[in-house]
């Protein structure tokens, strides 16, 4: 793949980190947002606004999805002016969501009847390693399609792991990722929990745990936030009703047990019923009663008082 054009739908946390990472890195970046105004923003700092995910397709050989789920790529590519009819034969879909894998493996099959190659590649590495090019890929896709679009791939990624010649792998991994990550966050919720309820400082717990033998990635993260009283969704409770979800329907089909995931799911559904769904996800930790939480500097609500 020769051409420096590239499409990006999708411009949201991690979507406008590739898309700025790929201009960063020398391709002409087209994008599309369904959020109005959200493509024009990008354009007026280097990169082309398109209307519609046909308007991406039509313009590009290589096009990126970076959104939510299984039904927004659907509509992304199927929907009212979606990209797979744009597609010229040759050209590849990256498909960067986290979905049922069984998803994925048909979806590959539905575009090469049409001659467009497929690239089963979700991410991980938040927002901040999207926008410094430093975030992981979980791929699987034939050798075509990693010929076509494996300079994109390489561009918008610190790591990019080739886990099968077809579609399938990479969704796999993403699942068992996120099984961890859903599971992490939990613990490290309740541990703040009862770190809170026992009267224990708020930051000296996190001073000790973080060096500590006890640390996580997600706790070293997810905590700072509970520590500063700021639910600013950069991954939202519901993603995590969703994927632990994904994680659970995935072991359900070989009846294969989960007990910490399914565990996890609960308290994550717990969270989103109690009204936390669109909160970062380390809002779950409010489904803890009988705690005081740390509060925001200009929190005026009690929105970070007790749980």
């Amino acid at each position: 793949m020769t051409s420096k054009n590239v499409g990006v739908i999708g411009l949201g946390a991690m979507g406008l980190g590739i898309a700025k990472t790929l201009r960063e890195n020398g391709y002409t970046v087209h994008a599309c947002d369904a959020r109005p105004g959200a493509a024009d923003a990008f354009a007026r700092d280097g990169g082309v606004a398109c209307a519609t995910p046909a308007d991406v397709a039509a313009a590009v050989d290589v096009v990126v999805s970076v959104v939510v789920n299984a039904a927004q790529t659907e509509a992304v590519l199927f929907g009212e002016h979606g990209a797979a009819a744009a597609m010229r034969p040759g050209s590849t879909f990256v498909m960067c969501s986290t979905v049922d894998p069984n998803w994925s493996i048909a979806l590959e099959a539905r575009l090469a009847e049409q001659g467009v190659l497929y690239v089963d590649g979700p991410i991980s590495g938040g927002a901040a390693k999207a926008a410094s090019g430093q975030m992981t890929m979980m791929t699987a896709a034939t050798p075509a399609a990693y010929a076509a679009a494996g300079a994109v791939l390489d561009a918008m990624a610190g790591k990019v792991y080739r886990l099968g010649d077809r579609a399938g792998a990479g969704s796999k991994v993403k699942i068992i990722n996120q099984l961890l990550a859903g599971v992490h966050i939990a613990a490290a919720a309740e541990a703040m929990a009862l770190g809170l309820r026992e009267g224990v400082d708020a930051a000296a717990l996190y001073e000790v745990i973080t060096h500590s033998a006890g640390n996580s990635w997600m706790f070293e993260n997810r905590m700072a936030h509970v520590l500063a009283g700021d639910y600013t969704p950069l991954s939202a409770v519901d993603i995590f009703v969703k994927d632990l979800g994904l994680v659970l329907d995935t072991a359900r089909a070989s009846k294969f047990p989960l007990p910490l995931a399914a565990t996890a799911h609960q308290m994550f559904m717990q969270a989103s019923t109690a009204g936390h769904a669109k909160e970062d996800d380390s809002a779950v930790i409010k489904i803890f009663p009988g705690i005081t939480l740390p509060r925001a500097a200009n929190d005026d609500d009690g929105q970070g008082g007790r749980a």
